[in-house]
This record gives structure tokens, sequence and C-alpha cells, in this order.
């Protein structure tokens, strides 16, 4: 709660004559995921950012005023909690990462470690994509100054940072990762470039100023790896990814980038590949965009059983189209065979004789 309430302050301060002083509605737009840590933390943080004053001070003993967040259930969430589990075509990119030789290399290199937590733990399932909880666990209790378990070393702890943040890379990158940036954090980078673009066009109505979204480090993750700029190391409490909007006097208008993840020097500038520190908003959009998926329901699904699906589907088509050929051309046939006739008789004009008979 402290480190967002510095960093409501760093904002307040980075945004003094953009953002109005006081509190107004209207400029800025809220939402979380629907945990109570990412809650609490926004509402911290917008305690720094908008601290009450003049006729916002209801309580004089209270520096505080209650700003809205908003969010949706945990099972509607498509925007800021990855990985997302509903796409199967992902899971099957997951199971081929586990067979690809940096995964495997990685594995071996740590399986010392891995039976080490296991036998420690008594936890059943220990690999590289689970370790991260028993890292992350010891990692919250040693920031609040809670003792390890004598087995927990440091040399210990820098082994499991180093398969955490492996871990983590491994939900969003190591294997074919554009493609699972388009399933994952790809559909956060796509509503990002999606209202830059609208916040890019002049209206004199418009009144937002500032899109905040509070959510987790893997959300950093997978936002950052959809850029490509992910620096491999998990973002530690109150991160804050920001991107800026800026149109010159000329019109133009471009995209800049920075990561704040400490608080004792300034924030980092990012830089898209492929584009300039000022990225102009048109790149912006034309490299983000392989991506950014435009269907991702139908890029869920898996392709071998929809390839299996379509095959069949196509040999039942072929084949009742054929048979209804063949019922069509027996039919032509039979209509056009004259009938042979069992009332009376016909004349036979003989050729040579001239005669009929």
């Amino acid at each position: 709660m402290r480190q967002h309430f510095e960093l409501g302050q760093f904002l307040r301060n980075r945004y003094k004559g953009f953002l109005n002083e006081s509190y107004n509605r209207h400029e800025i737009s809220v939402r979380s995921t629907d945990y109570d840590r990412t809650l609490m933390s926004a509402e911290a943080n917008l305690a720094g950012l908008y601290p009450p004053s003049g006729q916002q001070v209801f309580n004089p003993n209270l520096k505080w005023q209650p700003i809205p967040v908003h969010t949706v259930p945990q099972s509607e969430e498509r925007l800021l909690s990855f990985p997302l589990g509903d796409c199967p075509r992902y899971k099957q990119l997951m199971n081929e990462t586990e067979h690809s030789e940096e995964f495997i290399n990685v594995t071996n290199k740590y399986q010392d470690i891995l039976e080490l937590v296991k036998n420690k733990t008594g936890l059943t399932e220990v690999h590289v994509e689970t370790v991260w909880s028993v890292y992350d666990t010891l990692f919250c209790e040693s920031v609040h100054n809670m003792s390890a378990p004598d087995w927990v070393t440091p040399a210990v702890m820098e082994m499991l940072r180093e398969l955490k943040d492996f871990g983590t890379k491994v939900f969003f990158g190591v294997y074919k990762q554009q493609e699972k940036s388009r399933l994952q954090g790809g559909m956060l980078l796509g509503e990002i470039v999606k209202n830059l673009s609208k916040m890019a066009v002049p209206d004199p109505t418009q009144q937002l100023k500032m899109m905040m979204l509070s959510a987790h480090d893997t959300t950093v993750i997978a936002l950052q790896s959809s850029m490509d700029i992910f620096s491999g190391r998990q973002p530690p409490y109150a991160s804050c990814h920001i991107f800026e909007l800026y149109r010159d006097d000329n019109g133009s208008v471009s995209v800049s980038m920075f990561y704040r993840n400490d608080s004792t020097v300034d924030p980092y500038r990012l830089q898209l590949p492929g584009c300039s520190l000022d990225c102009p908003l048109d790149d912006f959009v034309r490299i983000t965009k392989p991506s950014i998926s435009d269907d991702r329901d139908k890029e869920c699904k898996e392709p071998s059983k929809e390839t299996g699906t379509e095959v069949i589907i196509s040999l039942v088509v072929s084949s009742c189209l054929l048979l209804f050929l063949i019922i069509l051309i027996l039919g032509i046939i039979c209509c056009q065979k004259s009938p042979m006739s069992t009332q009376g008789y016909h004349h036979v004009i003989n050729q040579e004789a001239g005669e009929e008979s």
C-alpha cells in the first residue's frame, strides 16, 4: 500500500498541469482485476494521486476521498488477467513448448533444485511452470521479515528466482512468442492501441486524459512480451508500464513508453523494436498489428482438430454430391431411351428394295 501510494504521488507530480489538481471523474478511468489485492492497490494509488482539497474534503481528519475503481468478475476477465486458460490452441502451444530444446535444457539443468523443493514442501507436482508459487511465497515472506526454512539458503533462492523468471517467460514466450501473444497479452495490447488511436483524433468534447489499469506481474509480462520488450525479470511490486500519447504542433502524433520498476530512479524509456523512442502512432499501430488477433476465438481452435473436422465434412459432402450425380445421370439415360412398344406394328422401310415390309 505504501508503494502504490508513493506511485500515485509520482504520477501526480509527473502529470502536474496535465491532470486537474482535484479529482475530476471525467478525466480518469480506473479498472482493476477482481482481486482484493489489486483493487486495494488501485485505491492506495489513487489516494496518492488525488489527495482531496477544498470542497472534496468531506472529513477534515481524513486526507482521502473515494474514487471509483471498476472491475468485472474474474470468470469474465479477458483483458487484464493472464495467462487465460480458455484457449485450446494456447494449451497446444504450451504442450509444444515443453518439448522444445530450451525448455528441456532448463528442466535438466535445475532438476536437482526441483527435486529438493518437492521433497521439502511435500508438493506432488513441482516443475518449471509451477515452482514460481514456491518462490513467490518465500519472497513475500522475506519482504515482510519472516524467517525462511533452513533449506532455503541464498543460493537456493537465487536458483528459484531464475526458475521463476524462466517459468513465467514460458507462458508468453520461449516458443512461438508472437502466436502466444495473439492469444494472450495481445488482447490487452489491442485494447491499448485502439484507445491510443481513438484519443489521437482531436475531439473538443473529449475530457478523458488517463486510463489506469491495476493488475498483476503476469499482466505486465504478457503485455511487454507482446511487444517483444520484456527483460526476462519479474516485475517488482508497484511496477508501472506507462504509455504516453503526444501531439506536435504540426498535428503529428507519437507514442512514448516508460517503465517504472524502481522508485529511486526515473522511469526507464522503452523502445518498440523497429521504431524510434518517440514512435509515430501509425508506425506503432503497424508494428504491433502482428501481435494482435482480429478473431481470437477462431485462432484458439486447435489446427489439427479443425483440419480433421473439415476433412470429414468435405468427404461427406463430396460423397453426397457424387451419389446425386450418379442418380441424375441414370435418370437422364433412362429418360432418353425409347420404350419398347407392346401394341400394334410399325412400318420398316427396306432401303435396298425401296419397298415397305
